[in-house]
């Protein structure tokens, strides 16, 4: 969508909590300054209780006319309770209820659900899940007391044969080519906007055999278009099981409705609970967003229910109508007050209310920012003393990550590589975004222009997604960043003018290096937000160190511990050098200095230490 043009957005408050996380969250985000127009609508338990019908059909006109949907949330309850809380004229009348989501998703083809699950805390995982919507054991073909034909499928089954066909019930998975493939084509586009390289589909192949064979064959064929996306097929549980464990091995699992229900919420857990779990509901033609945690009937009026997930999910939505910078300017406010815990819910282990944590998140807005920023970093991160990144660009690479690695932060930016020999370099992350134009609007797009932003000591760290078919950078660029005193570029993407960089002795790492100018081809996104690269989140303000082994990137919250323990590597690793040059043997070496935690061995000296 083009983000400069006016958008509207239904809001559908719906049920017990939801109007309340709904109204603290508009009143939060008005300091944006969004190009929005948000318009008030009807859905859910009262609509039926009073009408007999969750959606009524004004609410359906208010969505033709809007270009996404808010949701607050939807209560729904067992069969006997449905027929019984009607309005007494409309009982024994043949109303049945149908939930709201369902409806909404089926009838407007919202396959796709997009459930992000991020680490707001230490920015340790950032990955996503995508549940198909429409099919799987959620396509509604659920029955009890069975007919002849589906009795003739299961008669065999001797607990069936035990029970007979009228107290036999039955749930069908639906798997359908048409579903999978649509399903399975999202998830890659979502990896490949997103800068994830890898997907996961999680399944049960060696029990449903051939509904997962047929899930694999149109895997294996749908990959085959996206050759920078690493593909893998795993059990449930064991997803599952990782996701827990080591959940930033994932970027983006997709999955069928049920198995996808299950790992989404599992990703909200590990996230911090469903209070900070946003989700997306997406279609070719319709979309609509809430937050996960339901309607809570018993939290009603109580002032308690966590405002994040719905902020969470304005910004999911921002994104989606391709309002990436104020997105982000969200996403950084609601983590600024998270990771401070001073102003969170009871959920988040707070005494907060859900009106003083959204104001909480809106006094961490400074205002409507709809152009690209510079040089944003979340608040609740202080910026790094010059000394620490001064010590680490000092640091070999090697030694750096071997420190990260003692703190459990995965910090490599995998798939760069050195352009230009010998660099060895550090700085203060400053963070491009580029996207692919739209091929219909032609014009040069100056795309590079905020490099007359950058401050004096940073490092540019450029996200075009890998891409190798046009460049980013060239020795134009690289003079401009001489002059501003840039310490260097990383680009996950690709360069051009490679000589010229080397003569300069710019400090260049890339993806990988073409002719192909990108004035045409690319366009930016943002500056001043957070991206990830491989399975590494960039933050504004983080360090980027970098040396011919590669770059990697610290936290600014872990820089002074990260270089104080690299430091102590090389003191480990030179004192095993020095013992082996006065003869001791390599394994007795390592065994007298520490080399198993050399993190906690005595700090190499320098020259102006």
């Amino acid at each position: 969508m083009n983000p400069t043009q006016r958008k509207s957005v239904a809001v559908l408050p719906g049920d017990g909590i939801g109007p309340e996380v709904v109204s603290v969250a508009l009143d939060a985000v008005e300091k944006l300054g969004l190009p929005l127009d948000f318009r008030l609508g009807d859905i859910g338990w009262d609509c039926w209780r009073q009408e007999g019908d969750p959606v009524p059909q004004r609410t359906w006109k208010l969505l033709e006319e809007t270009d996404t949907c808010l949701l607050g949330a939807i209560t729904s309850k067992p069969l006997r309770e449905t027929e019984a809380e009607l309005a007494p004229s409309l009982r024994g009348t043949g109303l049945k209820y149908v939930s709201p989501v369902l409806q909404l998703r089926q009838r407007l083809g919202l396959y796709a659900n997009i459930r992000p699950a991020t680490d707001l805390d230490a920015g340790r995982f950032d990955f996503t899940v995508i549940r198909e919507n429409t099919e799987g054991l959620y396509a509604g073909i659920d029955v009890h007391g069975l007919d002849e034909p589906l009795w003739n499928a299961v008669r065999h089954h001797p607990n069936a044969a035990a029970s007979g066909p009228e107290d036999t019930s039955l749930t069908l998975r639906l798997q359908t080519r048409h579903g999978i493939d649509r399903l399975l084509r999202f998830g890659f586009a979502y990896a490949e906007a997103h800068g994830k390289r890898r997907l996961t589909v999680a399944d049960k192949p060696m029990v449903l055999r051939n509904s997962g064979n047929l899930l694999r064959e149109r895997l294996e064929l749908i990959a085959k278009d996206h050759p920078g996306i690493e593909t893998e097929i795993l059990n449930v549980d064991a997803v599952a099981l990782w996701m827990v464990r080591r959940p930033e091995r994932f970027g983006v699992l997709v999955a069928e409705n049920m198995f996808g229900d299950i790992l989404s919420d599992l990703g909200a857990g590990v996230m911090g609970g469903l209070g900070l779990a946003p989700s997306g509901n997406i279609g070719d033609h319709g979309s609509y967003f809430e937050p996960v945690h339901g309607s809570a009937p018993g939290m009603v009026g109580q002032d308690k229910a966590n405002p994040m997930a719905m902020l969470l999910t304005i910004a999911q939505m921002l994104d989606h109508l391709g309002l990436d910078v104020p997105g982000e300017e969200l996403r950084n406010a609601v983590r600024t007050v998270a990771r401070a815990r001073t102003t969170v819910t009871y959920d988040l282990g707070g005494t907060a209310g859900t009106r003083q944590a959204a104001r909480a998140v809106a006094d961490e807005l400074t205002g409507g920012a709809t152009e690209p920023t510079a040089g944003a970093r979340p608040a609740a991160v202080p910026a790094v003393p010059q000394d620490v990144v001064d010590r680490l660009a000092r640091l070999d690479t090697a030694s750096v990550s071997d420190a990260l690695d003692s703190l459990g932060i995965g910090g490599v930016l995998a798939g760069l590589s050195a352009r230009v020999p010998g660099s060895r370099t550090a700085g203060l992350a400053y963070t491009v975004t580029y996207r692919p134009v739209d091929s219909e609007v032609q014009g040069f797009r100056n795309a590079a222009n905020y490099l007359d932003d950058v401050p004096e000591g940073s490092f540019v760290v450029v996200d075009n997604a890998g891409s190798t078919s046009c460049t980013n950078w060239g020795s134009l660029l690289t003079s401009v960043a001489i002059g501003r005193g840039v310490r260097g570029t990383a680009l996950y993407g690709s360069a051009r003018d490679i000589a010229e960089i080397r003569a300069a002795g710019y400090p260049l790492f890339s993806t990988g290096a073409t002719m192909v100018s990108g004035k045409n081809r690319v366009e930016l996104a943002a500056t001043g937000r957070e991206i990830t690269v491989g399975e590494v989140t960039v933050r504004p303000g983080d360090v980027v160190v970098a040396d011919d082994n590669g770059v990697l990137v610290v936290p600014a919250a872990h820089a002074a511990e990260v270089a104080d323990r690299a430091e102590r590597v090389e003191g480990t690793e030179t004192a095993i050098a020095e013992g082996v040059g006065t003869g001791l043997r390599l394994d007795e070496a390592r065994k007298r200095f520490g080399y198993a935690r050399p993190w906690e061995g005595p700090a190499r000296q320098t020259a102006d230490a």
